[in-house]
């Protein structure tokens, strides 16, 4: 394989030609539907054929093309099932799976981060990368003191590729819209663009990772790998076992779903509660589901007692008051039937602008249904109920879609959006029943009755 395409132009090149595959299929179309094929079965192959070029492309380039690929690829659930069947794989594959660099680049970088020697660091190294992703790939070794870790190691030029894509790829994110139906793909790119610098330093991946590893150190449901080393563009953890999120989305048991959802929920809410700091990489590439400490010991494989593993700290949202309090009192008041209240809560936070006038009662309508999940005792998280929720805001013949245009997202409220959808997106392609309520009440400010603890 060759290293990272790092010529600015190739890579360029490359994504410049997805929008032209596009005009060229919409022509095909327009040819399709004249020689007498239905509009609706044209559009589904348009749709089919552009997400086939589109991950193919995204998945050969890393860089931010594959984050961005990786970004979108959670929410396949909003798509209709007959879209995403075909290219689910695809999909997937994007989200732990990336060409390799070549063993001499990995050579080089460890020999110019850690020093000549690298290799006495080292009881054993894998050449062969057991992971590869958008900005960096993961080898496996024995560190000199007989811990399994994994070494982390950053593809030489991953922060021009990184900038470069995005830029790329925001000139024609419109045509991109279609493939995630109600989703705005242009503030995605432009939020990537912004934590290029901050994904790119692993000095702060592992502070952000040491911190996580301190506070769930004895948490019976998250595990967290401890931070073994870290210098520039490297980075030592211990290795994790366990089965990847994927697989249990592919074909993993109700129990192992419905356990990994609740988990991936809890550790939503209670990661900011207890750390100060929001995983903001939620897809499903960073999890792994553990078997719990009677299993290892021997024992009957309890689904109460397996764990949810978590990997990748390079991006975070720093909340050191844990979520605002704002997010809980808003959907309390909202399932309480508390119109006025909601609205003026979004005008304060500056989700409705002083220039805008919106009806209360269409504002908590608009709500309600998004919503839902925190009202129930417990609630299954589906790909058509997704689908649901993106059809209605998506058409613009629905009232939804008219008053969501006029609502605002303030930036200090982007990333945990992002991360919000992100995951609820998971949980969807679990096919998960969550207790959610059981996590807001517990961990989410706000949301609790005032009068209980």
């Amino acid at each position: 394989m060759s290293d990272l395409p790092r010529k600015a132009v190739t890579r360029t090149a490359k994504l410049a030609a997805l929008p032209l595959g596009f005009a060229g299929r919409a022509t095909w179309g327009l040819g399709k539907r004249i020689g007498g094929r239905s509009a609706e079965i044209v559009a589904r192959e348009l749709q089919q054929r552009t997400a086939d070029q589109l991950f193919k492309v995204l998945g050969e380039l890393k860089g931010g093309a594959m984050k961005f690929g990786q970004a979108l690829s959670v929410f396949e659930s909003a798509l209709p099932e007959e879209v995403a069947g075909p290219y689910r794989a695809a999909l997937t594959k994007l989200q732990d799976a990336a060409p390799p660099m070549p063993t001499r680049t990995v050579h080089a970088v460890l020999e110019e981060r850690l020093g000549a020697d690298w290799r006495e660091l080292f009881l054993e190294f894998e050449d062969k990368p057991a992971a590869a992703a958008s900005i960096g790939q993961v080898h496996r070794a024995v560190w000199h003191d007989g811990r399994e870790v994994a070494v982390k190691v950053q593809y030489p030029g991953a922060g021009e590729a990184l900038l470069s894509d995005l830029t790329q790829l925001s000139r024609f994110a419109r045509l991109l819209g279609p493939l995630v139906p109600g989703m705005d793909i242009k503030p995605l790119i432009a939020e990537m663009r912004d934590r290029v610098s901050e994904e790119l330093d692993y000095g702060l991946e592992a502070a952000a990772q040491r911190k996580h590893a301190e506070e769930f150190a004895d948490d019976p449901d998250v595990v967290v790998p401890a931070v073994v080393h870290q210098s520039e563009q490297v980075l030592v953890t211990e290795w994790m076992e366990g089965l990847p999120l994927a697989e249990v989305i592919a074909d993993g048991t109700r129990e192992q779903r419905d356990r990994a959802g609740q988990l991936l929920a809890r550790f939503l809410f209670s990661g900011p509660a207890r750390t100060g700091l929001l995983h903001a990489d939620p897809h499903p590439g960073n999890f792994r589901l553990l078997p719990g400490a009677d299993e290892e010991a021997g024992g009957d494989g309890d689904p109460e007692s397996w764990r949810l593993g978590v990997l990748d700290f390079g991006t975070v949202d720093r909340l050191p008051g844990g979520l605002p309090g704002t997010i809980g009192t808003c959907l309390r008041t909202a399932l309480a039937g508390e119109a006025e209240t909601v609205h003026d809560l979004l005008r304060a936070e500056g989700f409705v602008k002083e220039t805008v006038s919106l009806d209360p009662d269409a504002v908590l309508e608009y709500l309600l249904p998004i919503i839902e999940p925190a009202e129930a005792e417990s609630f299954v998280f589906t790909r058509s109920w997704m689908r649901t929720q993106a059809a209605r805001i998506a058409d613009p013949r629905s009232p939804a879609y008219q008053l969501g245009k006029q609502l605002n997202l303030p930036p200090s409220y982007l990333l945990i959006h992002r991360v919000t959808l992100s995951t609820i997106g998971v949980l969807c392609q679990l096919n998960a029943t969550v207790r959610l309520r059981d996590e807001l009440d517990a961990w989410l400010p706000g949301f609790a009755e005032p009068d209980r603890p």
